[in-house]
């Protein structure tokens, strides 16, 4: 057994040592496979960085060949440049050389002939001298007095001349006037013209039935006194069948009481605390249609920026009537009528627009304030702002003297707008009548505005 184990035990060192000598060799081998390996890359290495030194440097080459070859070429190239400009300056000396030469010419030239010119020009005098003389001689009167004589008779000449020419070009002026402001009169009249509804100063009411007069009244005239006291106006029950009549001056007062009314009539319930609420919602409507009302007609004018309160004055005008003629379609009208007389004549368009939109702006107030309303017009425009121009116009449009053009335009566009039929309560005879005489004054309208005219007076007729 211990031999055995002796055996063993050499085996095993035996085994070992072979073992550590295969490593040995077989490591030696690995590492002159591997050092081999390492110098074939480091080869292949240095080859590659020959063969990208040589393409570098032929790459280099070809660079500075191509630039040599460009440069080169720009070096001919503005060789060429120069040699023409030298050319087209050689060329140009040349010229200028030529025309240095046709100077001196022409110079000599003119020399010869301004010489020539002195010559016969003191032979001229030379002569004239001897034939002043001459003349002096046989007409006994010297060249001063004889010019001062000359000169006068011209001057009674041009003055008879000029006077009588002056006198012509003042009639012409005076008839070429007078014609073209009846044209541009005639032509607006043509171009404008409206119906104007005539309105009464009282207002009426239709009611369902006659048993609502009653319920109107009320028990020992409750209802009726309410109403007339929430309004200020006065409600006439008669005999009338189906209806009341509302009668007030005010024109304001009497649509509320006639919107309060109605909507009375259509609820059905009428007592006083009934009457005090729908006065109050008529009077909330009427302020709106006044406002809604006075926006329109400036906007359909085309007068901008006016203040709320110039705005509200004008809608008032809508409730307001003179001489039976709506006061704000009037306005409107001749608002209209003085842009277009403005229009022709060359004067300010929207002075005389605004001017006419504003005239009677003091109608609205009138009933409130003491005095004509062209002033209190013009003083409520001022307060708002309004252009001293335009004040001027709605100030002045009722006097006999205006101190501008468009307040004298917006005098004449008023008269236009009150004069014609259906605007105010006049006949239609006497319209055509007054037609007729300004014809014969020479006003030369044509055929087919005078039959407008005429068509239009009998329509309203």
């Amino acid at each position: 057994i211990l031999e055995i184990a002796i055996f063993s035990i050499l085996a095993v060192l035996i085994g070992l040592s072979i073992g550590a000598l295969g490593g040995y060799f077989g490591r030696g081998l690995l590492q002159k496979k591997s050092y081999a390996a390492a110098q074939s890359e480091a080869a292949q290495i240095l080859e590659d960085v020959a063969d990208e030194r040589r393409a570098i440097i032929i790459e280099g080459k070809e660079e500075a060949l191509k630039f040599r070859t460009d440069a080169e070429a720009e070096i001919r190239e503005r060789r060429s440049e120069v040699q023409r400009t030298e050319q087209r300056i050689a060329n140009r000396q040349e010229n200028v050389e030529r025309r240095a030469t046709n100077l001196e010419r022409r110079e000599r030239k003119l020399s010869d002939k301004e010489k020539t010119k002195q010559e016969h020009k003191q032979q001229q005098d030379a002569m004239r001298s001897e034939q002043l003389t001459k003349l002096e001689e046989i007409g006994q009167l010297s060249m001063s007095d004889a010019r001062n004589e000359l000169m006068y008779s011209a001057e009674q000449e041009i003055e008879h001349d000029l006077a009588i020419r002056y006198r012509d070009f003042e009639e012409q002026a005076r008839a070429e006037a007078n014609e073209k402001a009846r044209n541009i009169l005639a032509l607006a009249i043509h171009r404008f013209a409206a119906d104007v509804v005539s309105e009464a100063t009282v207002t009426t009411v239709q009611l369902p039935s006659d048993d609502m007069k009653g319920r109107l009244i009320g028990r020992e005239g409750r209802n009726i006194r309410a109403i007339e006291k929430a309004t200020g106006v006065d409600l006439i029950i008669d005999d009338t069948p189906e209806a009341v009549t509302l009668s007030c001056f005010d024109p304001v007062r009497r649509e509320i009481a006639r919107l309060a009314v109605t909507n009375l009539v259509s609820d059905g319930r009428i007592h006083p605390a009934r009457i005090e609420e729908m006065v109050g919602r008529s009077e909330k409507e009427v302020s709106e249609l006044i406002w809604k009302s006075g926006e329109e007609a400036a906007l359909e004018v085309g007068v901008r920026g006016l203040h709320p309160d110039i705005v509200r004055l004008l809608g008032r005008l809508k409730y307001r009537y003179s001489y039976g003629e709506n006061v704000l379609q009037h306005s409107i009208e001749v608002a209209h009528l003085s842009s277009m007389i403005a229009s022709e004549v060359g004067a300010n368009v929207k002075v005389a627009m605004a001017g006419g939109l504003l005239h009677d702006l003091g109608k609205a107030l009138s009933h409130e304030v003491e005095g004509p309303h062209a002033e209190i017009g013009a003083d409520i425009a001022s307060k708002h702002s309004v252009a001293k121009a335009v004040c001027t116009c709605i100030a002045e449009h009722h006097d006999d003297v205006m101190s501008s053009t468009e307040a004298f335009i917006v005098s004449a566009a008023d008269a236009i707008s009150a004069a014609r039929p259906g605007s105010r309560r006049d006949t239609a005879e006497n319209y055509i009548k007054r037609l007729q005489a300004w014809k014969k004054s020479g006003a030369h309208l044509t055929a087919w505005r005078s039959a407008t005219l005429f068509r239009r007076a009998a329509k309203c007729a």
